[in-house]
């Protein structure tokens, strides 16, 4: 004769289920350092690189693209240099542009800022939050972080559905990058 499950055996089981579940978590964060760039950053999957030549208003580079995806929400920090570093600040709107407008976006919020340092050298950023949406009409947001110093120029962004991305999850990840 096999044993009855109780009620209370039964919700122990399901409890136990859902333990398990809970340690495996979607987001996996990881520090990853960068082999074509000196920078560090925290990705929630394993990444993939890619390189690929682009242009940025007239100005050619190969930029480098270090990603992770969870779920449909993707995380990627894109490095390349610049010829030139007086030609940094505006690849760096380039940049910004270019992402705003892959989602046929509109910007919801910018933060620029510019130093010069003695022992930094140039360095500028843009901060930006735009929302848009697919081809396929999907509402999408981009979180992005565009940053560079002197002749390096980086791209750290979250773009996803509007629904499905995580402020916390994009401060985590956006917050975490540093140039080494």
């Amino acid at each position: 004769m096999k044993p009855a499950f109780t009620l209370s055996s039964r919700l122990l089981l399901a409890c136990s289920v859902l333990a398990l579940l809970a340690c495996s978590p979607k987001f996996n964060w990881r520090e990853v350092h960068s082999k074509d760039a000196p920078y560090s950053v925290l990705l929630p999957a394993k990444p993939s690189t890619f390189a690929r030549p682009i242009d940025l208003d007239g100005t050619p580079v190969t930029m480098t693209m270090t990603a992770a995806k969870v779920d449909d929400t993707v995380f990627a920090v894109g490095s390349a240099t610049v010829p030139d570093a007086a030609k940094a600040q505006a690849a760096l709107a380039a940049m910004k542009t270019a992402l705003v407008k892959n989602i046929n976006g509109t910007v919801k919020s910018e933060k620029a800022a510019a130093a010069a340092s003695s022992t930094q050298g140039l360095s500028a950023s843009i901060d930006v939050e735009a929302v848009g949406t697919t081809p396929g009409g999907k509402a999408e947001i981009l979180f992005g972080h565009f940053v560079s110093k002197d002749k390096e120029i980086y791209q750290v962004i979250v773009m996803g559905p509007e629904k499905a991305v995580s402020r916390e999850n994009a401060e985590t990840f956006i917050s975490s990058f540093k140039h080494n």
